[in-house]
């Protein structure tokens, strides 16, 4: 599905911006802290999750602003919007609104698949487990949009079994049983739905092309049981490991997804930084194909600063094969001249400086 007149209002650096992008290719350049990154951040946040940087909701407001924000955006006809209230006391959550009517921030899956590669994603194979886990919830999220929920529901129920594991007066031990069960419940379909998109995905990467873009192989390293009987059972073995921890030790919350690259059988961590990128965008291409199988509609892919990393033969190669998915792509960079092998058919480029946008000819004419 793709998302046409975006606007921005009191968001980051942008005042008031507003977007006609009814395009494939949305190309947006500018100088460095011009405000590009924010229009990604911004598309990324109507979807589920923190968006694209993890802030808090209360670090996006202009700064020289009133104290909230709003996005909205046309979803083939549906607006969704996005924000908080307008004044420096707004709450520091998000809003959810759909065709005016309030909606939960979960829901925002149904309506709407976005995955994105950014800088800091440059580093996913050294860091730790985390951020590799939320890129693979990512690309779960958009086959399966109740991921979302159970993955809410999950963490909730968590938090509020570590903190009844951490009093120190008698707690009711079938409180402590049904929490369980709930993160047993919501974290198998969470097992489930993450086994299902790795192996369709490495199904999806064996049909990719031979190209510039080394092949990964992908696996899940899990920390626990899948079967929810089996996960209950080891939550409920470990109560006294996870009260001297502080925290549960087993679960789908502690998952690991590991990329090996499969002309070298070598890790992902071993790997040079360009075989890292290639991989990356291997996956992302993989996957692009996979939403299109499965729901029958591409993803919106924000690459921010995609271009800056690669030579110019892999950047060609990799908007031909952008081109050949046809899902609408949004990519930033500091200069129009990265982008000139984008197709000029579906092409629309924005010029960003300092929060302010303005729509140039493709190819920056």
């Amino acid at each position: 599905m793709a998302l046409s007149n975006l606007s921005l209002s009191q968001f980051r650096n942008h005042e008031a911006s507003r977007i006609a992008a009814g395009a494939r290719f949305n190309v947006i350049w500018g100088d460095n802290g011009a405000g590009k990154t924010n229009i990604l951040e911004a598309i990324s946040l109507l979807a589920p999750g923190r968006g694209m940087r993890r802030a808090s909701i209360d670090q996006m407001a202009r700064q020289q602003g009133p104290g909230g924000f709003a996005i909205s955006a046309d979803l083939a006809g549906e607006e969704v919007r996005i924000g908080t209230g307008t004044n420096a006391d707004a709450p520091s959550r998000r809003l959810v609104r759909v065709n005016g009517a309030a909606a939960a921030a979960t829901s925002l899956a149904d309506w709407l698949a976005v995955v994105w590669l950014t800088p800091a994603m440059d580093r996913l194979f050294l860091e730790g487990a985390g951020g590799r886990r939320r890129f693979l919830d990512r690309l779960v999220l958009a086959l399966h949009p109740a991921h979302a929920r159970h993955a809410a529901r999950y963490e909730a129920a968590m938090r509020e079994r570590n903190r009844l594991l951490g009093e120190t007066r008698a707690i009711d031990p079938g409180w402590i049983d049904a929490l369980e069960a709930r993160m047993a419940e919501h974290g198998g379909a969470m097992a489930e739905a993450r086994a299902d998109t790795l192996q369709a995905l490495e199904v999806q990467i064996d049909a990719l092309a031979d190209g510039p873009f080394a092949q990964p192989t992908l696996a899940l390293e899990r920390k626990g049981p899948v079967e929810a009987g089996a996960l209950a059972a080891a939550l409920r073995s470990g109560r006294a490991r996870d009260r001297a921890a502080g925290r549960a030790l087993a679960g789908p919350h502690r998952d690991d997804l590991i990329v090996t690259m499969r002309q070298k059988g070598q890790p992902a961590a071993l790997c040079s930084t360009g075989e890292q990128k290639a991989m990356l965008i291997a996956i992302i291409l993989a996957h692009a194909d996979l939403v299109a199988e499965r729901r029958g509609s591409r993803l919106i892919l924000l690459l921010d600063e995609i271009a800056a990393h690669l030579d110019p033969a892999r950047r060609a190669a990799l908007y031909e094969q952008l081109a050949d998915r046809s899902g609408q792509v949004w990519m930033t960079g500091t200069d129009a001249a990265l982008f000139e092998a984008v197709p000029l058919a579906g092409r629309a480029d924005w010029s960003v400086s300092g929060g302010v946008v303005t729509g140039v000819g493709a190819g920056g004419s």
